[in-house]
């Protein structure tokens, strides 16, 4: 089918009513009925876009599973005055939502050509409270911090502390951790009093690309610190 023929909004909708079984913050399930995600995924696979599924986007990379975005999403708690950093930026949907449901977004991408084209297309789109930056040796943007949530959209060995020294106090971390092939999703809150970890379900990332804290291939650029929207 014609991506030009099919009715996104209406195709919107009925995404969102598939998570409303299992996502119940109602501020979220508004930011995925607003966030338009065709625009998000390749031309050729727009037909494809509400469907809940991973969809590739280049580079090796994948747009993630809707329900799984939400249920990442979901587990940050937002409120909506919070400052909160993306690792991944990938095509730039969850940095997207993320602008609609937070105060701020300052996302970083490892892969240079992903995250120009990314802050092309959130600006475009208006999303105008999102920073991406293209990621240097240092996991997270340790610049911009402290966070109120940090979301991770890669697989970690374990939660990396350089990112929990991000967090403010009361922060929220939720990050894959497992192994390069399967991870638990789980959330790390910051107290005065230490960190406290919750498990909340089996998923399946790329592996976090990081040295010391991710897995070791590392390639990514030393760019500085402009950020590229």
């Amino acid at each position: 089918m014609e991506s030009s023929a099919i009715d996104f909004e209406r195709a919107r909708q009925h995404l969102v009513s598939s998570l409303r079984r299992e996502v119940r913050d109602e501020r979220l399930l508004a930011a995925f009925a607003q966030v338009p995600r065709e625009r998000f995924v390749p031309p050729e696979l727009q037909q494809f876009a509400y469907e809940d599924r991973p969809l590739p986007i280049g580079e090796d990379q994948t747009i993630s599973q809707p329900l799984m975005v939400a249920l990442m999403t979901q587990a940050l708690a937002l409120k909506g005055d919070e400052k909160v950093l993306e690792i991944g930026t990938g095509s730039g949907y969850q940095a997207a939502l993320l602008s609609v449901l937070a105060r701020e977004v300052v996302s970083v991408e490892r892969i240079p050509r992903l995250a120009e084209s990314a802050a092309k297309r959130l600006q475009e789109l208006g999303y105008a409270n999102v920073r991406v930056y293209v990621a240097h040796r240092a996991l997270g943007w340790p610049e911009e911090a402290p966070y109120d949530a940090i979301i991770v959209t890669a697989g970690a060995p374990e939660p990396p502390p350089s990112l929990i020294d991000q967090l403010a106090i009361n922060g929220r971390l939720v990050v894959p951790v497992g192994s390069r092939y399967m991870q638990q999703l789980v959330r790390v809150t910051k107290s005065d009093r230490g960190i406290t970890l919750e498990r909340l379900g089996e998923c399946r990332f790329v592996p976090l690309i990081a040295p010391g804290e991710g897995w070791p291939e590392y390639e990514a650029s030393a760019n500085g610190a402009k950020p590229l929207l």
